[in-house]
């Protein structure tokens, strides 16, 4: 049986600290993304990009900057999305900054079933414009998704439902860097959580327990925030942090691990910042590729 996956790209660095992640989808194709998936036997359907959104400073909104953009982000995110789950076809989403996952989410609601969230990234992304004084709504696009108070409400009701997705829905997926606020937010709605550590020190175990917590839904989206990789391993994404992250192996196996469950429906790859990498690219080529083996190995296993 052919594999077949859609692909979209979402140009725009409009939640994040600063520009750089508009840059991934080109970057990511001009790597022969598409060409790696086809040697694999992956049918792509490759839908181009949305118009390219970059961050800017602004003034008149410093905690929650740029927030109309990223709710006309997600709302171009949200309709393509839901034109392609007709299809019933894997759906690639290449970001962006993490306010992409909002748009996904909201595309994937008309679709009928219950639909889970496996949120792969070093932070939570549960904070809210009062909670942290940055103003990057990338750091807040789980807040949006749950519709936490003080969140900006037009993009935490871009949906057809609201909120977009209950605690429930949300599986947190090698979270370390949790703020005080953020732990409570954890603790008191009871989200679901598979530490970093549980996922550095057995990937496959701790993509068993993903997998298991899947079972109960129609639909689960993979959200891939490549800040979950230690930027001394592999630097490649927007955040620069040192000694935080796994390894690169680490992180690409769990990904492939958890893309194997049954009713995995997209995957949306965030925060790679191609002026973060080596001149020559290098390191953006070597994710693309394994990216195309995660993707095809585990699409060949439910098949």
């Amino acid at each position: 049986m052919s594999i077949s996956l859609n692909l979209l790209g979402v140009p725009s660095s409009a939640g994040a600290y600063s520009p750089g992640q508009e840059m991934a989808p080109k970057a990511l194709r001009h790597a022969g993304l598409v060409r790696e998936l086809q040697n694999r036997g992956v049918l792509v359907n490759d839908l181009g990009d949305l118009p390219t959104v970059r961050w800017q400073v602004d003034r008149d909104n410093p905690h929650a900057m740029n927030a109309g953009m990223v709710v006309e982000t997600a709302l171009s995110t949200a309709k393509q999305v839901e034109n392609i789950v007709r299809s019933h076809s894997f759906i690639l989403v290449l970001g962006g900054d993490c306010t992409v996952e909002i748009g996904v989410v909201a595309g994937f609601l008309g679709s009928g079933g219950r639909t889970g969230l496996i949120y792969m990234d070093v932070d939570t992304d549960l904070n809210t414009p009062r909670s942290t004084t940055d103003g990057a709504l990338d750091w807040m696009g789980v807040a949006h998704l749950l519709d936490l108070p003080d969140c900006v409400s037009e993009l935490a009701g871009i949906g057809k439902r609201r909120p977009l997705m209950a605690a429930s829905d949300v599986c947190l997926f090698g979270c370390r860097n949790i703020t005080p606020f953020e732990k409570q937010i954890i603790a008191g709605r009871g989200l679901k959580t598979i530490p970093f550590e549980a996922v550095v020190d057995d990937p496959a175990t701790a993509a068993t327990q993903a997998i298991a917590w899947c079972r109960s839904f129609d639909q689960v989206l993979v959200h891939f925030d490549t800040d979950i990789i230690d930027f001394a391993d592999f630097p490649i994404a927007e955040n620069t942090r040192r000694q935080c992250g796994m390894t690169f192996e680490v992180a690409m196996n769990a990904l492939q691990y958890i893309l194997q469950a049954p009713n995995i429906a997209a995957c949306t790859v965030t925060e790679i910042n191609p002026l973060h990498c080596d001149l020559e690219q290098a390191l953006v080529r070597k994710f693309t590729v394994r990216l195309a083996d995660a993707i095809a190995s585990a699409k060949r296993q439910q098949h």
